[in-house]
């Protein structure tokens, strides 16, 4: 097999190291280094480098075990699969309701991921993409930022803030004031904000903590969107972020 030339090759073994820990608790760096085929020095220095991040910890008998990082991550990567897993039926039903598109999205390094939609089967469509990354400032995707504290939407914030549409926002203290709104009410309706031919409502889910995990939203046409469809909108994605947030544990 041609090898890949955007993997990395030492980040691909360092992987491989913590996967072997993860089966075998206690395996020792002789074990690790024969099963891979790699050389004892070059797996030490994956190692000592996993143990720095808190990822691997050497025991008293000398082997490894996974650190207490890995607690942190499992739980990340539990709570997201759960989170898809109970928001999908929940976004499906609001879908049908409203015949429109359903995203579901988190923050993930300063920008704004889809990680669920539903799409009607209508030709005339909002199209949506999971894994596709958005700014935090533009559009309905702003709920997320508008409950951070206020220094960490500063940090997530870019230096320069891109116009996409006439609508977009890019004056800072009016962006802050929308985002103190939004907290307020609880939800964001935005009007081509990023394309100007789309409409969109989103609110906030909460985790188990009652912090917010993620953003619910509804994204349709303009042309055929009235002001009372917003409203209906909104009030669905509310009872129905408050039925993912009771199935997260809030």
């Amino acid at each position: 097999m041609r090898e890949d030339s955007s993997i990395l090759q030492s980040v691909d073994t360092a992987i491989s190291v913590l996967m072997s820990v993860a089966k075998a608790p206690d395996i020792r760096l002789s074990e690790i280094a024969r099963n891979l085929g790699e050389t004892k020095p070059r797996i030490l220095r994956m190692l000592r480098t996993l143990e720095h991040r808190g990822m691997v910890q050497k025991t008293q008998k000398g082997g490894f075990r996974l650190g207490n990082t890995i607690i942190v991550l499992g739980t990340a990567a539990s709570t997201q699969v759960d989170l898809v897993r109970i928001a999908s039926p929940i976004m499906e039903d609001v879908g049908q309701k409203v015949n429109e598109t359903v995203q579901l999205r988190i923050i993930d390094n300063s920008e704004a991921l889809c990680i669920a939609k539903f799409e009607p089967t209508r030709d005339l469509r909002v199209h949506a993409m999971i894994g596709r990354r958005r700014p935090l400032y533009a559009g309905s995707r702003k709920v997320l930022l508008a409950f951070l504290p206020p220094q960490v939407q500063q940090q997530m914030l870019p230096e320069q803030l891109d116009r996409f549409t006439p609508r977009t926002v890019t004056h800072r203290p009016r962006l802050i004031a929308q985002l103190e709104a939004i907290r307020k009410t609880g939800h964001c309706i935005t009007r081509g904000e990023v394309s100007e031919q789309i409409v969109s409502v989103a609110v906030p889910v909460l985790a188990f903590d009652g912090s917010v995990i993620a953003a619910l939203n509804i994204a349709a046409p303009a042309f055929r969107t009235r002001e009372d469809d917003l409203q209906h909108f909104t009030t669905l994605l509310k009872d129905a972020a408050r039925q993912i947030s009771k199935g997260l544990g809030w």
